[in-house]
C-alpha cells in the first residue's frame, strides 16, 4: 500500500514540475545564463585592471628613469598622462612624481599648486607627503608661519609624519638665525625612537654642525692674488736685461 502512496505522490511532484518549468522554465535559463555571463565579466574585468596596471607600471618607472637621468620636463609630460588615464592608486602617485618633475623642471608655482590639491585630497597617506613636499618647496621663501600652516595637520605628536614635519620647521628656524632654537629641535628629532633611522642621523649630524658652530658667519674668502706670468719680461722696456 506504501508502493502505491509513493507513486501517487512522485507523480503529483513531476505533474507540478511540469507545470512550473512551463510556466518559469524560459526564466530559470535566462536567470542562469546572466550568472555565467556576469561570472565571464568580472573575469574579464580582472585580467584587464591587471593588464592595465602593469601598462602603468612600466610607464611610470620609464617617467621616473626620464627624472632621474635630468629630463624632468619630458618625465612631467608622462607623468600628466599618466594621472589622466592610469587605474586607481597609479593616477594619484602620478599627479604626485608630476607635481616633483615640475619642481625640479623650474615650475616651481605649478609644482607648489598640485602639491597643496593632493594634500586637500581624500588620500591620507599622499596628502601627509605632498604636504612635506610643498613644505620643502616653499621652505626658502615663504614666511616660518605660512611653513607652520601648511604643515599644521602634521606636527601633533600622535601623527605617524610629526618627526617630518619638525625637521621642516627646525630648517625654518635654522635659516631665520634661530639657532638655538633649531639646535634644540634637531636634538629632539635625533632623540626620538619612533623617528625613522636616516631622520635621526641627518637631526644628529645638523645638531653636531650647530654645536661645533657651523652656522657662524666669517665672511667671505678673499679672492686670490693674480699670479705673475712666467712669459712677463723683467726688464719694463721690453730690451734685453741690463748687464
Amino acid at each position: 500500500m506504501s508502493d502505491i502512496f509513493r507513486e501517487v505522490e512522485e507523480e503529483v511532484r513531476r505533474e507540478r514540475f511540469e507545470k512550473l518549468w512551463k510556466k518559469y522554465g524560459d526564466h530559470i535559463i535566462a536567470l542562469a545564463a546572466l550568472v555565467v555571463i556576469g561570472a565571464a565579466g568580472v573575469q574579464l574585468y580582472r585580467v584587464y585592471e591587471q593588464r592595465e596596471a602593469l601598462k602603468a607600471s612600466a610607464t611610470f618607472v620609464a617617467a621616473s628613469q626620464l627624472l632621474e637621468r635630468g629630463q624632468p620636463a619630458a618625465a612631467a609630460a608622462r607623468f600628466v598622462s599618466l594621472a589622466k588615464s592610469a587605474p586607481g592608486g597609479y593616477a594619484q602617485v602620478s599627479r604626485l612624481a608630476e607635481a616633483d618633475a615640475l619642481f625640479a623642471s623650474g615650475r616651481r608655482v605649478d609644482a607648489i599648486r598640485i602639491y597643496k590639491q593632493i594634500a586637500e585630497g581624500s588620500d591620507v597617506y599622499l596628502g601627509a607627503v605632498s604636504r612635506l613636499h610643498a613644505a620643502w618647496a616653499i621652505a626658502d621663501g615663504a614666511p616660518r608661519s605660512e611653513v607652520e600652516t601648511l604643515l599644521a595637520p602634521l606636527t601633533d605628536p600622535s601623527n605617524p609624519w610629526h618627526n617630518m614635519a619638525r625637521e621642516v620647521l627646525a630648517y625654518e628656524d635654522l635659516r631665520l638665525g634661530r639657532t638655538a632654537e633649531a639646535l634644540k629641535a634637531y636634538e629632539r628629532i635625533a632623540a626620538e625612537s619612533d623617528a625613522q633611522s636616516a631622520l635621526r642621523t641627518r637631526a644628529a649630524a645638523m645638531a653636531r654642525f650647530l654645536k661645533a658652530g657651523g652656522d657662524a658667519n666669517y665672511g667671505s674668502v678673499p679672492p686670490p692674488k693674480p699670479e705673475k706670468s712666467s712669459n712677463a719680461s723683467p726688464n719694463p722696456s721690453g730690451g734685453p736685461p741690463a748687464k
